[in-house]
């Protein structure tokens, strides 16, 4: 082999290493860069791999699933043992202003919340059985009642099945711009009866970047507080400060019930996250009505076993010295040191007897005093 095949082998080595280099530098980037995303915590998700055929050959089953994934996740989000109020009264309010024909959520943010507002309905009573729900929309500078404060989820549903509806009376076409005060103010005046032992809530879906209002909206959210009405605020625009004083003085200095919306599913996790009865506040839980104390006792045996007695046993002392009360009505002989009124335990002894003969039974016995 001649001096000149061996330079050629040596150029062509030489190519060879060149053409190399760069795949070997693009693997080590792509290398380093998976390192990276996992130490970051970040993961491509592909979710559209977990979605399976079910028998009929749709994808109905695994749709629900993911629902029901979703459901239960918000049920285990926070386990902490809290007080919550069962019985809820809530006035939904919505923005049919011409800032919710956008198309930045799809189809378009009008079309989109009333979608997600008739699964909030059935997931809301479904979560709070015995609530009470109540829809408003902010259309052309008015606030317009969609629905009243009520416990039957067909009724909302329909009024807001009218709303997307042409042939419907009631169709409301996205028009004009919101008004936040005439909205609040009509959601205070339908929670206005609302009894003291549920809770009163607000919950406004607006997509405008301002507010047209008749007078000082700031008066109606001092109004709130006064009445004790909490809100809570879901922006498909942007963050507005009177929305970010509205959540935080009816809530006691906490923004978490202020939320900006970052894509669509986004939305609706926002949207079911309500369902879920809020903590109640430690205002609400010192103000208590005034009841009677109520217990029923049993009668005590004779000395010896030799059958009953007239004697009663108090159901609140008897466990700690057995102590005893004469006739129905008299006070207990044992009295709990610093408790009840005139040395007894402060209870009210009845007849079982006598309750299941009322009609109706009573539940709540007011204080006469």
């Amino acid at each position: 082999m001649t001096a000149s095949d061996d330079d050629f082998i040596n150029d062509a080595s030489d190519d060879d290493a060149d053409v190399r280099a760069p795949g070997r530098a693009k693997d080590r980037n792509t290398r380093s860069k998976a390192a990276q995303q996992k130490e970051s915590g970040f993961e491509v998700s592909r979710t559209w791999e977990a979605l399976e055929e079910g028998a009929d050959g749709t994808l109905t089953g695994a749709v629900e699933g993911l629902l029901e994934a979703g459901k239960r996740k918000r049920l285990l989000k926070d386990t902490t043992p809290l007080q919550r109020g069962i019985i809820r009264h809530l006035i939904l309010i919505i923005d049919l202003s011409v800032a919710m024909l956008e198309k930045d959520l799809r189809p378009t943010r009008h079309l989109l919340t009333l979608r997600y507002t008739q699964d909030f309905i059935i997931e809301f009573f479904e979560q709070n059985p015995i609530s009470q729900l109540g829809i408003i929309a902010m259309h052309d500078g008015l606030a317009v009642r969609v629905s009243p404060l009520s416990g039957n989820p067909t009724e909302h549903l329909t009024a807001i099945a009218n709303l997307r509806n042409h042939a419907s009376p009631k169709y409301l076409d996205p028009k004009g711009h919101p008004s936040l005060e005439n909205a609040l103010e009509m959601a205070r005046a339908s929670l206005f009866h609302a009894p003291s032992h549920g809770t009163r809530e607000i919950l406004l879906v607006f997509g405008a970047l301002h507010s047209a209002d008749p007078g000082d909206v700031h008066v109606t959210i001092g109004a709130l507080v006064s009445d004790k009405i909490r809100a809570r605020v879901i922006s498909l625009a942007a963050s507005l400060a009177v929305c970010a004083e509205l959540v935080s003085r009816t809530n006691d200095g906490s923004s978490s019930g202020y939320s900006v919306v970052l894509n669509e599913q986004h939305f609706r996790e926002l949207m079911m996250d309500i369902t879920t009865p809020p903590v109640t506040q430690s205002s609400a839980a010192t103000t208590s009505n005034s009841l009677l104390m109520m217990g029923f006792p049993s009668q005590a045996r004779a000395g010896g076993g030799a059958g009953v007695s007239g004697r009663y046993e108090c159901p609140v002392c008897c466990q700690s010295g057995g102590a005893k009360m004469g006739p129905m009505g008299e006070d207990v002989e044992g009295p709990l040191e610093g408790e009840g009124p005139n040395g007894t335990n402060g209870i009210n002894v009845v007849e079982k007897t006598t309750t299941a003969e009322s009609e109706p039974l009573p539940m709540e016995i007011d204080d006469p005093s």
